[in-house]
């Protein structure tokens, strides 16, 4: 799988690089600083000239309290947001690096995570607020922003990755493999288990924010936004499907539209084009079939078992004579598969 982001260390990475400019005359002793962090790692993309586009640092500082900043804040489990510096007009790689501070900030627990920014730096400001960072408050010229991990606004992108199972609409979305393998980490169908630190390192091409999928089951149009999905992984070939059928992944819709919902071809191919993993001339020739369904979904949870067709059969009842491209799933149910998948408990709001 191919990688949008990287995992490195401080000492394998060029303090040189123009990228790096405007940080050392924002912050005065950045250099100093930089080499003092030697085997610490950050998250880095490089562009094809191999100069940096984005770098992410992440601190824990659940034992300290930064004293500059003003209200004061009370000690908690907190994440840093150490230093964070997109040079790209893609709004997409922005959102790939909130997700690592998403990711790390759930399984491991925190409370919240802050970030200090100066006010010119608009748009990467609006892109932490659209995932909820709220303002606090300030640390001298800056502005501090904090994304609470433990309490919901509502909205469901504000909110993300956390979901609120209660009250809401469970169903089971069924995805071929060769659709499943970009769109989703492939890494639990390797492996009986997952490990958080690894869920936490993933920078896979695949662990994006925001996914759009298309479907020809007409049933799957009368979804809404909230509605929450479990991935379901169709056999490979490789083996039974009792055992090679998995669920993968929860997600929860956005949005669905339908054929009619989009004014022109272009409009519908400016709108699935944006997180698709689809080919323009598939896209294309989607667009002349009548039962087109095109369901946009935020990726909020990959779970660390994996659950198989084989235990949904014997353990929860469901009958095999399902058409099981898509179906809805009891309350039990989904928490049978939250459950068994070990879903991090931080991930679910009650």
């Amino acid at each position: 799988m191919a990688k949008v982001l990287e995992l490195k260390s401080f000492s394998f990475i060029d303090l040189e690089d123009p990228f790096f400019d405007s940080l050392k005359k924002d912050y005065e002793g950045f250099e100093k600083w930089f080499h003092k962090k030697g085997n610490e790692q950050a998250f880095v993309r490089y562009n094809e000239d191999n100069h940096l586009q984005g770098f992410l640092y992440l601190k824990d500082e659940s034992d300290s309290v930064d004293d500059k900043i003003i209200p004061p804040m009370t000690p908690k489990k907190r994440l840093k947001v150490g230093t964070f510096k997109i040079d790209a007009h893609s709004t997409r790689l922005g959102e790939r690096f909130v997700k690592k501070i998403m990711d790390k900030g759930v399984y491991e627990g925190y409370e919240e995570a802050y970030v200090t920014i100066f006010s010119k730096q608009d748009r990467l400001i609006s892109l932490l607020k659209k995932y909820g960072f709220k303002d606090y408050g300030t640390k001298g010229e800056e502005l501090v922003l904090v994304k609470d991990f433990k309490n919901l606004t509502g909205d469901i992108i504000k909110d993300y990755p956390l979901i609120q199972p209660k009250g809401k609409r469970k169903y089971l979305l069924s995805i071929y493999p060769s659709y499943h393998t970009p769109l989703f980490s492939d890494s639990i169908l390797k492996n009986e288990e997952r490990k958080v630190d690894e869920l936490v390192a993933d920078v896979s091409y695949s662990n994006s924010i925001h996914k759009v999928y298309i479907c020809f089951m007409p049933k799957t149009a009368a979804l809404r936004k909230g509605d929450l999905l479990a991935i379901y992984r169709t056999n490979d070939g490789q083996g039974l499907a009792r055992y090679r059928s998995v669920i993968t992944s929860i997600c929860q819709v956005e949005e669905v539209k339908t054929k009619e919902d989009f004014s022109s071809v272009e409009d519908y191919l400016n709108y699935c084009s944006k997180y698709s993993i689809f080919t323009k001339s598939d896209l294309l020739k989607w667009y002349k079939l009548d039962k087109l369904v095109v369901i946009k979904m935020t990726y909020n949870i990959a779970l660390e078992k994996r659950v198989t067709r084989g235990m949904l059969l014997d353990e929860m009842g469901i009958s095999p004579t399902l058409y099981w491209g898509f179906f809805q799933l009891t309350d039990s149910q989904f928490d049978y598969i939250l459950k068994k998948g070990k879903v991090n408990e931080n991930f679910i709001i009650d």
